[in-house]
């Protein structure tokens, strides 16, 4: 059959064969030496869809190769709307809360700072497999494509939990006393405690699930722990209070169009 000679004849594929036959399909094995989960593999896939079927019949790619690249460009077409509908979001609410621009710009990026950290974490040990000894399990040299997106979601929305607490402190004295470096010092002094002591119960009990024997489980557990650790040391109580006392009055900045947007109309209350 001339379509499984072209299919031999793909570069990285060994061999090519008909497996399988019936009244209206025929089977087609493709092998190929390169590791399934590989990008060398994914091209090798892409390639076969590029040749071209018999004349009037239609051609399916599957196999385990193939399920991954179709997942990867299912989320990819999807995953840049996500980014934009959480950052917007996230944007929006915090602007109406706090009435700057400038905090919730700076928000995203601290957010991103931890986000960093826990895949470069999750890529050095689960992808590498470094530390696989002694967290009991066996590399394979890839992540599950939906993994980084879950644990972008999780972590993200933790750490603007945290965001949002001592932002909300550090404005309540801004707005009181006007001075930006004793509002950031007393809204760090009356929250850091609880911040660190409320990421230290929840980085305990997802600690625990580095303990399972399902690899997926034992990731969430080992990249939540780490990025926690991360957000409420590194970046929640050093970089963000360092940052607003750089920036100065310049965190409480917006434009004038948007502080009226913001302003909320007056409620007649007069009686008649």
């Amino acid at each position: 059959m001339a379509y499984v000679g072209k299919l031999a004849n793909v570069a990285g594929v060994s061999k090519a064969g008909v497996t399988g036959v019936s009244d209206r399909a025929v089977r087609i094995d493709v092998n190929y030496e390169v590791a399934p989960n590989s990008e060398a593999a994914r091209r090798i896939v892409m390639h076969i869809r590029e040749v071209r079927p018999p004349l009037g019949a239609i051609r399916y790619v599957g196999g385990q190769t193939a399920e991954l690249l179709d997942t990867l460009v299912a989320l990819g077409s999807v995953l840049p709307w996500m980014a934009l509908v959480v950052l917007a979001g996230t944007f929006v609410l915090l602007f109406l809360a706090f009435g700057s621009v400038i905090l919730p710009l700076k928000a995203i990026v601290m957010n991103s700072l931890s986000l960093s950290v826990m895949f470069g974490v999750l890529v050095w040990v689960f992808q590498e497999g470094h530390l696989s000894g002694a967290l009991d399990f066996t590399a394979t040299g890839t992540l599950d494509p939906s993994t980084p997106i879950l644990m972008f979601a999780v972590i993200f929305g933790l750490s603007m939990d945290y965001e949002v607490f001592l932002l909300s402190r550090i404005r309540e004295h801004y707005l009181a006393t006007g001075d930006n470096d004793a509002a950031i010092a007393t809204g760090l002094q009356h929250t850091g405690g609880v911040i660190t002591g409320a990421a230290l119960m929840l980085g305990v009990v997802v600690a625990a699930f580095s303990l399972s024997q399902v690899t997926f489980t034992k990731l969430m557990g080992v990249g939540t722990a780490v990025a926690l650790i991360v957000d409420v040391t590194i970046v929640r109580l050093a970089l963000v209070p360092a940052t607003m006392k750089l920036l100065g009055r310049a965190n409480w900045w917006s434009p004038r169009f948007l502080r009226k947007l913001r302003k909320s109309r007056p409620i007649n209350t007069s009686s008649v």
